[in-house]
């Protein structure tokens, strides 16, 4: 492709992967990375919990030298109360013939070797390269053949990637939204005899609950709860402790000590399509979903990576438009079809659910190649 200038509106980990990967594989590109955030800003102290994939963790590897901090070796799903015996599907690493299913990492973790690495490329390529922290981007407005960006000085472009997500309480709604009328309450849980490297999935009367394991040797917590009559708000840390207790599967270990949870509101806020003449979303800002499957950050690093792909062997900007549209539909709609469907289970008053997903927890352990399946597409998303 000839050269082309791109703006990348968002330094978060789906804005910096993908311009890090674009500066490598389209060296005729001009790349410019805006965000709002003060270039004096400490992003690696950012303590906010994100689950990767495996295929995330390859595609950050490639790009920056960075190890992940806590690998998840083995994945358990269960339901409680449990129904149909006390069932439960179990995916390992070593059974898939990988070496870890995914990672757990902080915010800080991911952002600061990526920032690092694109403020390193922008030494080397002064020219090319561009990063402008402390920068907001109050609009991208069509014009011919381009885009022109209204930040602190009026700025045209071939072609923006927006990348700024945010969460689903602030967001501007989109064409597909749902409100689940649910929140996750998040923090850290530590817990005697919680097993290395294990993460686990509970299926509750109020919603899901998931442990993620941490470096540091306690757990993630992400803990999903109807809004209207919401258990966890009116509750101790003594009191939260206690029903955690009794949600928690055995395996999980006891749980000993919880820090304050922050809580936010859960819905599902996507865009039908990724691509508005030369503006294309990716990430948070194309499509936000439920925090169930823990897909979002890799859904949108997958969206970088095909965008990217699109963009190197298209004829022209409008033509890798069109094919990104194309190759990332199967892949977006499985997952938000995935995800709001287990979200909106959980509101869903009907006799025998609980009996009917036990037996379907039961049936997946059992039959491996559809548990095999399951979780590659855990790890790389549709091919």
């Amino acid at each position: 492709m000839h050269e082309v200038h791109i703006a990348v509106v968002g330094a978060g980990p789906v804005g910096l992967a993908l311009a890090l990967h674009a500066a490598r594989l389209l060296p005729a590109a001009r790349i410019t990375v805006f965000d709002a955030r003060a270039a004096t800003h400490d992003v690696a102290a950012d303590p906010r919990t994100l689950a990767l994939s495996l295929g995330s963790v390859q595609f950050l590897q490639r790009l920056v030298d960075w190890a992940p901090p806590q690998a998840i070796a083995e994945v358990q799903v269960s339901q409680q109360p449990p129904s149909f015996g006390d069932a439960e599907v179990r995916i390992r690493a070593a059974e898939m013939g990988v070496p870890l299913l995914g990672a757990v990492a902080t915010y800080g973790e991911v952002v600061a070797p990526l920032q690092r690495g694109w403020e390193a490329a922008v030494a080397a390529e002064p020219r090319r390269l561009r990063l402008r922290l402390g920068t907001a981007v109050q609009a991208v407005k069509p014009m011919a053949g381009g885009v022109e960006l209204d930040a602190d000085i009026a700025e045209c472009f071939d072609l923006a990637v927006v990348a700024e997500g945010g969460v689903f309480a602030g967001q501007v709604r989109k064409a597909v939204v749902h409100d689940y009328r649910q929140t996750a309450w998040v923090g850290t849980l530590a817990l005697d005899g919680l097993p290395p490297g294990v993460a686990f999935e509970r299926f509750t009367r109020e919603g899901p609950l998931a442990l993620l394991p941490r470096a540091d040797g306690r757990a993630a917590l992400v803990w999903c709860v109807p809004s209207d009559a919401d258990p966890v708000r009116p509750l101790d840390a003594r009191q939260r402790l206690a029903l955690l207790a009794d949600r928690l599967p055995a395996a999980a270990g006891r749980p000993r000590e919880i820090t304050p949870l922050k809580d936010f509101a859960l819905g599902l806020n996507a865009e039908r399509t990724l691509v508005d003449g030369r503006s294309v979303r990716i990430g948070n800002a194309a499509q936000t979903l439920h925090p169930v499957a823990g897909q979002g950050l890799n859904l949108g690093l997958r969206d970088a990576h095909e965008l990217v792909a699109a963009l190197r062997h298209a004829a022209d900007v409008d033509a890798a438009l069109a094919r990104v549209e194309w190759a990332r539909s199967p892949d977006r709609w499985a997952t938000i079809a995935t995800t709001d469907f287990l979200a909106r289970s959980f509101t869903w008053q009907l006799p025998g659910l609980g009996l009917a997903r036990g037996l379907g927890l039961a049936a997946l352990q059992q039959v491996a190649p559809a548990r095999h399946w399951l979780a590659r597409r855990m790890m790389f998303g549709s091919r």
